[in-house]
């Protein structure tokens, strides 16, 4: 991901309203994250419980959603839809997305699992698990790369079908 500006990632934001983009707290370290290795950035808000966002480029350009966390967690272990990483050290958890245009704006919402502290390229930049010594490994880990890019900005098309 080419690095982007807190003014690009405001800029950016779809069926959120003006007043929840204005109360957007970025981590204190966000001028410090690594964008090469980032396929979207992720991020909880310390200042409002529950609440999320996520930066992702598209072909359309940089897209920016509001998430909201469900308030239970899953009683078991869950996947995250995005990294499908089985061994991931956080949880994954149910974040909602108001849709694009009017559906969002009548309240249609959209859910997803996903790692609660957004370390999905992390997870997909891991190596194999050692029964796949003998194959190309870092065939994989691009395989899995593409694949995490591809379910993110599939999610992020799915939440802005609906715009006017």
């Amino acid at each position: 991901m080419d690095p982007v500006s807190q003014q690009q990632v405001v800029d950016a934001f779809r069926g959120a309203t003006k007043s929840e983009v204005k109360r957007v707290a970025f981590p204190s370290n966000f001028d410090e994250f690594d964008f090469a290795a980032l396929e979207f950035v992720g991020w909880r808000d310390k200042k409002i419980p529950r609440r999320a966002y996520v930066s992702v480029p598209t072909d359309d350009g940089l897209v920016t959603l509001l998430l909201t966390q469900a308030d239970a967690k899953p009683s078991a272990k869950a996947m995250c839809t995005w990294c499908r990483d089985v061994n991931i050290s956080s949880q994954a958890v149910l974040y909602s997305v108001r849709r694009g245009g009017s559906a969002g704006r009548k309240g249609d919402t959209l859910g997803v699992l996903v790692c609660e502290d957004f370390r999905c390229a992390a997870n997909a930049r891991k190596l194999p698990p050692a029964f796949h010594k003998g194959t190309d490994v870092e065939q994989i880990r691009e395989q899995n790369l593409a694949d995490l890019r591809r379910r993110v900005t599939g999610f992020v098309a799915e939440v802005l079908s609906t715009e006017d």
